[in-house]
């Protein structure tokens, strides 16, 4: 249950998606039963007729930052970095910022580094693994940039060429509708197949909408590195849990409704704030928790969430909540389906 090659599966390289579905919602919905252990085949559009009267379903509202910028040394060597912190989340609002760096030479402390728009910044420590920390000249002027120049920080698993056109897609496709904060380095991929003309379908039916915040760091890329999953060791993210969302999953499981989580993100951020018995209090703080199989799920009834990588941590999860022999039954049978699979690709609900 916890060596690492237990959530090990084979994926052909067709089956990962490289660009989204040609529109959100119509993507596939793989239905996976707890109870019976059934597994069917759906779209997500029918997700309306799969909730009910009373359910709250619970989506991230963060906002991914284009944070990949393409600049140059002062000695006119190409560098690329990925900026990791961002106003308000971690210390993202001083001038340092943690930054992934790419260049022709190993990157050295007090290096000059130019971008557009007039954006400067300087190496102020080398940290290791690609990482350093940068000094930019003002931080409004960074993020003006990184709106304006930036390139959304796509998983490395989608294939980009220089001048690839849907570049100019992901700006908008890696985005859920009801994002709102920025703040992540990657998408709460699990909300990117709702529409608005879907949710309010989904509300039509008696089903409500709660949100809470978690911006996603680098460390969800991160690989695990060890054999006992239960060793592996997540970075701390931010999260926001606000009192009308408190308030909601308080009241629908008092009336007896189901909760169910977007996204492995929300499920980390209402396990990390629930009390025993699944009672939510407003809250704001850092999670770093690590959910693998043997978890007591306080708060979470249903789960709406992507395909993810083998031997990743948020396969742990999903094996945590529907057990790992069912997980992995209904990986095959997606794999055999022709399911697309990590970020762009198709979705599951577990209930």
């Amino acid at each position: 249950m916890f060596e690492i090659d237990e959530y090990d599966y084979h994926l052909p390289p067709e089956l990962i998606a490289q660009a989204p579905c040609s529109d959100r919602d119509r993507s596939r919905l793989c239905v996976v039963n707890r109870g019976s252990g059934g597994i069917s085949d759906r779209t997500f559009l029918d997700l309306p007729s799969l909730v009910g009267p009373g359910d709250l379903i619970v989506v991230n509202d963060t906002r991914v930052v284009p944070a990949r910028l393409k600049g140059r040394k002062a000695s006119g060597g190409r560098v690329e970095v990925l900026v990791l912190d961002h106003p308000g989340v971690a210390d993202g609002s001083r001038g340092v910022r943690r930054c992934l760096m790419k260049s022709s030479k190993r990157p050295e402390p007090g290096g000059l580094l130019l971008f557009e728009g007039g954006l400067r910044g300087r190496v102020e420590a080398v940290l290791g693994g690609g990482m350093v920390s940068v000094a930019f000249e003002g931080g409004d002027l960074l993020d003006r940039v990184l709106e304006e120049w930036g390139c959304v920080p796509l998983p490395h698993y989608i294939r980009r060429g220089e001048d690839d056109p849907r570049c100019s897609i992901d700006r908008e496709r890696y985005q859920t509708v009801y994002s709102r904060l920025r703040g992540s380095v990657a998408a709460p991929t699990a909300g990117l197949h709702f529409t608005d003309s879907l949710m309010s379908r989904i509300t039509e039916r008696g089903a409500r909408f709660a949100s809470v915040t978690l911006h996603v760091g680098y460390g969800t890329f991160r690989p695990v590195r060890v054999r006992d999953i239960r060793r592996h060791r997540l970075d701390e993210e931010y999260f926001e849990l606000n009192p009308d969302t408190a308030a909601a999953i308080n009241e629908t499981r008092l009336r007896g409704g189901r909760v169910l989580a977007v996204g492995t993100t929300v499920v980390r951020t209402l396990e990390t704030a629930g009390r025993p018995g699944g009672r939510m209090e407003p809250q704001s703080r850092m999670t770093g928790l690590m959910i693998t199989p043997g978890h007591t799920f306080r708060v979470v009834d249903g789960l709406i969430t992507n395909f993810h990588l083998p031997r990743s941590s948020l396969l742990f999860l999903v094996s945590a909540f529907a057990g790992r022999n069912l997980v992995m039954r209904a990986y095959e049978h997606a794999v055999k389906g022709g399911y697309r699979f990590f970020s762009y690709g198709d979705a599951m609900l577990i209930t």
